[in-house]
C-alpha cells in the first residue's frame, strides 16, 4: 500500500498550536487516528438520516477501504478513516455510491485544471481580500455553517471569475471536514446585491448561482424579513439586520491561509488518477449540461 499512495499523506497534517487557539470557533481538522467527535444527538441523527451505525462504522470504513485497494489499487488517494467516512456519509454507508463518489471526486479535478491545479489558499488571497466569499463565526440553529457568498463584490476586472471557484472549493473543502458538516451539512447565503451589467456580461455570477444551487442555500434580496425567517437575526451581521456585529471577513481568511501546508498536501500532489482504470461513467453519469456546469456541478453536487 505504500508503494501505491506514497506521495499521499494518510495523517491528518500537524496543526500549529497558536494558530490553533486563534482558530477556535471552528472545528480542527481530525486526527491521525480516528475516534467521533459527535455529540449523542449528532450520532442519533446520522443513525437517522445516514443510515450510520456507530457499532458498525470502522468496520464500514474498512470495507470501503478493501474496496479500493481491490478495484483501484492504482489510485493515490487518502485511506484514513475520517476521510472515507466523507463519502460514506454522503451516499449514506452505500459502498458502492460512495467508492463512485471518491472517484468523481478525483475525476472532477482532471477534468478542470484551471481550477484545481496547484490549489491552496495563497493562491485565492485576493479573493478573500475583496470579500467575495466568507464564512460566519456562529452556526445556524441546526448547527450548519453559514457561508456568505457575495459575487457583487467582483468585476471583470478584477481577476478571472474561476479564481472565485477556487476559493469557494477551498473553503467547501475546509466546511466538509468536521464531523458536524458531514452530519448537519452547510447554509449558502448568497447575496447579488452588486451584480450588475458589468457581472450580467460575464457568465461567472451565473455560474455562481448554479454552484449555490446544489447545496441549501438562503438568496438574500432586500427583504430582510424573509431572509431572518431562515436564518436568525442572532447569528447574522449588522449588514444583514443581525445583532452578530459587523461582517468580518478576516477569521476565515486568516483560517484557510493558515492551512496552505494541509491544502498543499491535498491538492498539489502528482494526478491521482494516474494509472488508474475508471469506469467510462465516473464523471458527470449522465448529465448533459455544458461542459463548465458539468465540472462544477460534479465537484459539488457529487462530492457534498
Amino acid at each position: 500500500m505504500a508503494d501505491q499512495h506514497e506521495s499521499i499523506s494518510l495523517n491528518s497534517p500537524l496543526v500549529d498550536p497558536s494558530a490553533a487557539a486563534e482558530h477556535s470557533w471552528f472545528p480542527g481538522p481530525p486526527p491521525p487516528i480516528y475516534f467521533c467527535t459527535l455529540s449523542p444527538e449528532l450520532v442519533a441523527k446520522a443513525r437517522e438520516e445516514l443510515q450510520e451505525k456507530p457499532e458498525w462504522r470502522l468496520r464500514d470504513v474498512q470495507a470501503l477501504r478493501d474496496m479500493i485497494l481491490k478495484e483501484q489499487p492504482n489510485l493515490r488517494t487518502r485511506l484514513d478513516d475520517a476521510f472515507l467516512l466523507r463519502f460514506l456519509r454522503a451516499r449514506k454507508f452505500d459502498y458502492d455510491r460512495a467508492l463512485q463518489l471518491l472517484l468523481n471526486y478525483h475525476a472532477g479535478r482532471k477534468a478542470w485544471p484551471e481550477v484545481f491545479k496547484d490549489l491552496k489558499p495563497s493562491t485565492v488571497k485576493h479573493v478573500l481580500d475583496l470579500g467575495f466569499l466568507t464564512v460566519l463565526p456562529r452556526p445556524d440553529p441546526n448547527g450548519r455553517h453559514i457561508l456568505c457568498l457575495r459575487p457583487g463584490k467582483w468585476k471583470p476586472n478584477d481577476y478571472p471569475f474561476v479564481d472565485n471557484v477556487r476559493a469557494l472549493y477551498l473553503t467547501l473543502e475546509k466546511l466538509i471536514q468536521p464531523e458536524e458538516t458531514q452530519v448537519n451539512g452547510v447554509v449558502i447565503l448568497a447575496d447579488y446585491t452588486g451584480v450588475g451589467m458589468s457581472q450580467a456580461s460575464n457568465p461567472g455570477p451565473f455560474l455562481a448561482k448554479k454552484v449555490v444551487s446544489v447545496l441549501q442555500y438562503v438568496l438574500h434580496g432586500s427583504d430582510l424579513r424573509s431572509l431572518h425567517r431562515s436564518i436568525p437575526r442572532s447569528v447574522l451581521p449588522q449588514e444583514y439586520g443581525g445583532t452578530a456585529g459587523p461582517l468580518d471577513m478576516g477569521p476565515w481568511s486568516r483560517l484557510l491561509l493558515d492551512c496552505e501546508e494541509e491544502f498543499i498536501v491535498e491538492f498539489c500532489q502528482p494526478d491521482p488518477l494516474e494509472g488508474a482504470e475508471l469506469p467510462e461513467a465516473t464523471l458527470y453519469g449522465a448529465e448533459q449540461d455544458d461542459d463548465t456546469f458539468r465540472a462544477v456541478r460534479s465537484q459539488l453536487y457529487y462530492c457534498y
